[in-house]
């Protein structure tokens, strides 16, 4: 395609593709504070697009939106010893404050487990307050060694989700519907990139939590990328902030607690999901502008009849942006392609003098004419047959790039292009730090069926291990 001159290719350097990608789509710049980053109107569109759909799917299974604030007291992450410790490193600590030094340092929230945890303790008296479903979408900071604009970002916006719960059975119950009917619906039904689920080993676990699960997404050169992730957390942070309940018999108990989150990380995630040499590529359903409107010249004419077109394909619901060019239409045409707009309607003087315009889809590169009066009819089943196409293929992407073996050497020619799946007892303990010793990691634990385990003790388990991001 003609975007091909304009960036590197996938297959010379992946890693300056996606940064190629990033710059020429016009989705982010570096701040000017390293690890920080700049969202661009098209990066942050797309980014509107991935918040309204999971936050639609977070309210349908119940949680309200609330929020906490950005500063939070450094003796609420000392409370929790595990959490603290697992966030330390990334910590960004506030020590002056009005021009004096702060009696209690303050830090800036990695996430919110402990903030939230104490007005939890403040707002549940009895079983009736339960349970407590809570979202919130904010910005948080993690102090990245190695910043990578979506990818890992010192600052970075999310949602995350904290519920409280009455038993253990209602709070995993709970944590498994946001990980099935929030993320993995929004990845295979929005974005099209279908994912593992599965459950993280001991060693990954997000810190404070008995158990985390995953969805681990295969990039286009076969490394992982963590998409999402749940977290039942048991009673540790109860525990620690005292978030107890009243029974129905009177007794005072300790809640069970979740917490969930998806961030804009996932921009990275489609990025390298569906990018190719040509740029961006947005699946139709979450894209910002489904199709472009472009004059081949810049004519009265012309531009008069592609507004109508614009605004009849605007009237059938479909999200549309008129081009009536300035420049060639060459480098038009390379800038959507970047952008990765899934489709490109063309409209020239003589296709309109036979009454036509030209359909070009973006994935397959594929032309077609198509009549005028046509058009508000065929384009949004194109749409969902392209939406379908980058499902399929993007399904086909992650098998062809999962590879069964039976050894941890194996697992580490495998993990040279891809995904490799072999039994958890044959990495648990001295393999998992042979794997990780080559930059490979465990990336989920599953059932021999691919079904999500309740627990890394049950039997039979298997792994899947890559490089990733």
């Amino acid at each position: 395609m003609a975007a091909q001159s304009v960036l590197t290719s996938q297959s010379k350097d992946f890693p300056r593709w996606y940064q190629d990608v990033v710059a020429k789509a016009e989705l982010a710049d570096n701040g000017p504070v390293r690890g920080t980053m700049v969202i661009r109107p098209y990066g942050y569109a797309i980014w509107e697009r991935i918040q309204g759909e999971i936050d639609a799917r977070i309210k349908a299974a119940g949680a309200k939106n609330a929020y906490f604030p950005l500063f939070i007291p450094e003796s609420y992450l000392s409370k929790e010893a595990e959490h603290v410790e697992g966030f330390s490193p990334e910590l960004a600590v506030v020590t002056h404050a009005g021009g004096e030094k702060l009696a209690e340092p303050i830090v800036v929230r990695p996430t919110s487990e402990t903030v939230i945890g104490e007005f939890m303790a403040k707002w549940i008296q009895s079983y009736r307050d339960l349970p407590l479903l809570l979202n919130q979408w904010a910005n948080v900071v993690r102090w990245e060694l190695r910043p990578r604009l979506f990818l890992r970002s010192s600052e970075f916006l999310w949602q995350e989700g904290h519920t409280a719960h009455a038993t253990n059975e209602d709070a995993s119950a709970y944590a498994n519907k946001i990980h099935n009917e929030v993320y993995d619906d929004f990845l295979v039904n929005v974005m099209a990139s279908p994912t593992y689920l599965g459950i993280k080993p001991p060693s990954e676990r997000f810190a404070g939590a008995i158990n985390s699960m995953t969805c681990e997404g295969v990039m286009r050169d076969g490394k992982a990328l963590q998409m999402a992730t749940s977290h039942e957390l048991g009673q540790n942070f109860a525990k620690a902030f005292d978030i107890y309940y009243q029974s129905e018999e009177g007794k005072a108990e300790l809640c069970y607690t979740t917490s969930w989150g998806a961030s804009t990380r996932l921009v990275g995630g489609l990025i390298m999901a569906h990018g190719d040499d040509a740029g961006l590529l947005v699946p139709p359903r979450l894209a910002p502008v489904q199709v472009v409107v472009l004059t081949v010249r810049d004519e009265s004419e012309v531009n008069e009849a592609a507004d109508r077109v614009a605004r009849s394909l605007r009237d059938a619901g479909v999200r549309v942006e008129l081009d009536v060019g300035r420049g060639s239409f060459g480098r038009r045409v390379t800038d959507w392609e970047i952008k990765g707009v899934p489709l490109r309607v063309e409209v020239g003087p003589r296709d309109l003098a036979q009454g036509l315009v030209t359909l070009v889809r973006r994935d397959s590169g594929v032309k077609a004419l198509l009549a005028l009066e046509k058009l508000t009819r065929e384009v949004p089943p194109l749409l969902e047959a392209i939406q379908g196409d980058l499902l399929a293929r993007a399904l086909a992407h992650r098998d062809d790039h999962t590879h069964d073996v039976s050894t941890v050497g194996d697992a580490l020619d495998a993990t040279k292009d891809g995904f490799a799946r072999l039994p958890w007892d044959e990495v648990a303990g001295e393999g998992e730090g042979a794997l990780n010793a080559q930059s490979v990691s465990v990336r989920c634990l599953q059932r021999s069926d691919g079904s999500m385990p309740s627990s890394d003790t049950e039997r039979e388990l298997f792994c899947l291990v890559a490089k990733s991001y």
